[in-house]
This record gives C-alpha cells, sequence and structure tokens, in this order.
C-alpha cells in the first residue's frame, strides 16, 4: 500500500477528486434533462459548469445543505476552457461540504452555500460563500498545501488536497484565489481567473 503522502497515493486522491466532480456533472445533466433548473440555467450559459452545480445543488440537499446560485451571477459560454472552471469550482463546493457537515453548530440558520458567477471584463469572478465556522486568518494560507485540511484528524493522514488542486490550477493559468470571511460568519472563497486562460482541467499530480 502507498505510504500516506507518496506521490502515488497524492495522484490517486487527486483522481477521485476529478472523477467526483466529473459524477456530479453527470446527476446534473440528468437533472436538467429532467426538470426545470430555470434559476440556475437562466444564469450560467455555459454547459458543463450548469451541470456541475445543478449536480452539486442535488448532493448538497441530500445532506440538508441548501446550495443557491445569486441572483446577480452570469456566465457565458467558454468552449475548450470550461474544464479548469469545472475543477475549481467543484472542489471549492466540496471543500464548503465538508465544513458544513463538521460544524453543524456553527450554521444557526441552516446550513447554507451561495455560489456567485460573474465576467468582469476579461477576468472570469467566482465566489463560494458558507456559513460554516469560516478559516482563521492564520490558516488561510496554509489549507491550499498539499495535504494540508481542515477536516478532523482520524489517524487516516491529512485527507485534504482539493483545495491544492485549485492552488494550482489557478497558478498554472495565471489566475487568483483569496479566502475572507463571510458577511454574517463562514468563509468565503474567492477566485479571478483570466478568461483567455486555456484551462484544461486538474493537474497531474506529482
Amino acid at each position: 500500500m502507498p505510504a500516506l503522502n507518496s506521490p502515488a497515493r497524492i495522484r490517486d486522491n487527486a483522481h477521485k477528486h476529478e472523477r467526483r466532480n466529473a459524477l456530479h456533472t453527470l446527476v446534473g445533466l440528468l437533472e436538467l434533462a429532467a426538470h426545470d433548473w430555470e434559476d440556475i440555467t437562466g444564469r450560467v450559459r455555459e454547459p458543463l459548469v450548469r451541470a456541475l452545480l445543478v449536480g452539486k445543488t442535488v448532493t448538497a440537499a441530500a445532506h440538508g445543505i441548501e446550495l443557491s446560485v445569486s441572483r446577480t451571477s452570469r456566465l457565458d459560454p467558454r468552449p475548450g476552457t470550461a474544464d479548469g472552471l469545472v475543477t475549481v469550482l467543484g472542489n471549492l463546493i466540496d471543500n464548503a461540504v465538508d465544513a458544513l457537515l463538521g460544524h453543524r453548530a456553527a450554521a444557526q440558520d441552516g446550513p447554507r452555500i451561495e455560489v456567485t458567477l460573474d465576467e468582469r471584463g476579461p477576468v472570469t469572478e467566482l465566489r463560494v460563500a458558507d456559513n460554516g465556522p469560516g478559516v482563521p486568518p492564520g490558516r488561510r494560507r496554509w489549507i491550499f498545501v498539499e495535504g494540508a485540511s481542515t477536516k478532523r484528524h482520524t489517524g487516516a493522514g491529512h485527507r485534504g488536497l482539493g483545495l491544492a488542486l485549485v492552488s494550482d490550477v489557478l497558478r498554472e493559468h495565471g489566475g487568483t484565489v483569496a479566502v475572507t470571511e463571510r458577511r454574517g460568519g463562514g468563509a468565503q472563497f474567492t477566485v479571478r481567473l483570466p478568461r483567455t486562460a486555456g484551462c484544461t482541467g486538474g493537474r497531474e499530480a506529482s
């Protein structure tokens, strides 16, 4: 069996994150075919990101978490460059779900995640906010380190990798990510990614 933080284990975990995003995108496509999701389809015109959001919404609801897309959101189609957005957005949403599942008591008004997508000139901006426990200022860089995790240590090693993948995708394509406190409590992750960046998805961890 590979060591807990060996290249083989890290690569396997990276693939698991990508498979989870792909599965949720497929769930979203099936939901879009069966039901009216005008609250998302009317704002998000990029097909892969739209399907991902529907799939993540369904999965979050199964855990008792409300996931919504802000009314101000807009995302136009990005032919050939949407895979990177799926990696970044999918892993940020998964991180928010994990935070809420691990700290239910922190969400007094019910666990919620809000996604905002915006085209700001040559930059696409994504924001994922949750009303969980937040991220202390001293840990806001550490959580993007490969192997770091805000999840409770269970003896199985550090399991966090999704945020490291987010950081790597953005670094490779000239994007940035910042963590701040959400208004009213919780965490907000803000991503800025050049629209011309040819993101092709998560890295192959080595």
